[in-house]
C-alpha cells in the first residue's frame, strides 16, 4: 500500500487511517464533525497526497487536452486552472478533474486518485505529448476555509486567486499553488517536495489551521453539493445529466460531444438533483427515492449535513424533477421521509 511521505507527521499529530485507493490515508485526527466545523468557519488542511497529478508538456499537449477534454481549454490562459471530464464514446464520464496551465506547452493535469494511471496513459497515447507522472515524487495539501487565503499569503507570502495557479519560492524550495478545492470554501491546493511538505505542515500547525482528514473532506464536499466520482458521477452518466454544464464546450470536438449534443438537443432522461430532508433520517448511496410526478430515483451521495443538521443528498432523478422546492421522499429504514429538492450549496440555503 502506498503511503503519502507526510505519514508520520500525520500519525504524530493524532490521524486514524484508512485504505483509500490503495493509499494509506487518514480519515481523521480529532473527530469527522469537529474537523468539517474548522473548515466553514475558520481553516482546516488535508493531506491529499494520494490524488492524481502528472505533468503534460510538448507540441501536442494543447491539442491533446482539446480533444480529450469536454471543456474547452482555450476558454482560459495560462496562469488559470480549469474543472473539465474525460469522456467515453457514449458521453459517459471517465473522470473529472482539474488542468492547471502554467505555460504554453506546459500543464499540470490533477484526475482522481483511482483513475491516475487511466488518465495518464491516454495522454501518453497522443503523439507530441510527453507525460511526467508527479504522483510518487510530490506531496499535495489543501487549504481550506474562509481563512485559508489570507494563512496560504502569511506563510507562503502569495495567496492564489481563485482558479489561478502560481509558483512560489519558500525555504530556498519551489511550492506550486491553486487557488482550487473540494469543500465549497475558500483557499488552495499545495504542491511541493516531500521534504519542504512537512515543514510546510509545521507551518500550518503553527498558525492555528486544523488537520482535517477524508471523512470531513467528504461532508463537506456534499454539504457543497459537489459530485464524486465513483458515486455521483462515472462512465454511465453524462455531464447534461449530473448537471455539469458549465464544464462543456459543444463548440469544440472531443471524445463524446456526439452524445451531448444529441442530450441538448432533446434534453435528458434524468438528472442529478439535490434534496434536504424534512424529517429526522440519514439518506445513503442505495436508497430510494420518489416525487408526486412519478419521478423515482437513487441516492447517489447523502449524509447528515453538519451544519443545517438535516439529511442532505444527491440523486438521479427519472424522469428529471424542479431543482428545488418540490416534494420529494426518501425510503430510510422501511420509512419513507419528507423532503423537497434543493439547490447545492446545501448549507447557505
Amino acid at each position: 500500500m502506498n503511503r503519502s511521505p507526510l505519514h508520520e507527521v500525520n500519525a504524530s499529530i493524532g490521524a486514524r487511517f484508512v485504505d483509500f485507493g490503495g493509499w494509506d490515508m487518514p480519515v481523521q485526527y480529532e473527530s469527522v464533525l469537529a474537523e468539517h466545523r474548522s473548515v466553514r468557519g475558520s481553516a482546516g488542511f488535508f493531506d491529499v497526497t494520494h490524488l492524481g497529478r502528472f505533468e503534460l508538456r510538448g507540441p501536442g499537449a494543447h491539442a491533446a487536452l482539446r480533444q480529450l477534454l469536454c471543456n474547452d481549454l482555450d476558454r482560459i490562459e495560462p496562469g488559470r486552472c480549469q474543472y473539465t471530464m474525460i469522456l467515453n464514446d457514449a458521453g459517459g464520464i471517465i473522470d473529472d478533474m482539474i488542468v492547471w496551465w502554467w505555460n504554453d506547452d506546459r500543464y499540470w493535469v490533477l484526475p482522481n486518485a483511482a483513475n491516475h494511471q487511466r488518465v495518464m496513459s491516454f495522454f501518453a497515447a497522443v503523439p507530441g505529448c510527453e507525460v511526467t507522472d508527479l504522483q510518487l515524487t510530490t506531496v499535495l495539501l489543501a487549504v481550506q476555509g474562509p481563512e485559508a487565503p489570507s494563512v496560504i499569503e502569511s506563510i507562503l507570502g502569495r495567496k492564489p486567486g481563485r482558479f489561478r495557479n502560481v509558483v512560489v519560492e519558500w525555504e530556498g524550495r519551489t511550492v506550486s499553488l491553486a487557488g482550487t478545492g473540494y469543500t465549497g470554501e475558500p483557499g488552495g491546493e499545495i504542491c511541493t517536495d516531500p521534504a519542504t511538505g512537512v515543514h510546510l505542515v509545521d507551518a500550518l500547525i503553527e498558525a492555528g489551521v486544523t488537520p482535517c482528514g477524508l471523512g470531513a473532506r467528504d461532508t463537506l464536499r456534499l454539504e457543497a453539493g459537489l459530485a464524486l466520482w465513483g458515486e455521483d458521477i462515472d462512465e454511465t452518466t453524462t455531464p447534461l445529466e449530473a448537471g455539469l454544464n458549465f464544464a462543456v464546450s459543444l463548440d469544440h470536438d472531443f471524445v463524446g460531444r456526439s452524445k451531448l449534443v444529441e442530450q441538448e438537443q432533446n434534453g435528458v432522461l434524468r438528472r442529478l438533483t439535490g434534496f434536504v430532508l424534512d424529517e429526522r433520517g440519514v439518506p445513503r448511496h442505495g436508497h430510494k427515492v420518489r416525487s408526486g410526478n412519478d419521478s423515482t430515483g437513487v441516492v447517489t451521495s447523502g449524509n447528515m449535513s453538519p451544519v443545517i443538521k438535516t439529511g442532505v443528498g444527491l440523486a438521479y432523478m427519472t424522469p428529471p424533477v424542479e431543482p428545488s422546492g418540490q416534494t420529494v421522499e426518501v425510503e430510510i429504514r422501511s420509512r419513507w421521509l419528507r423532503g423537497s429538492t434543493a439547490k447545492p450549496p446545501f448549507h447557505t440555503n
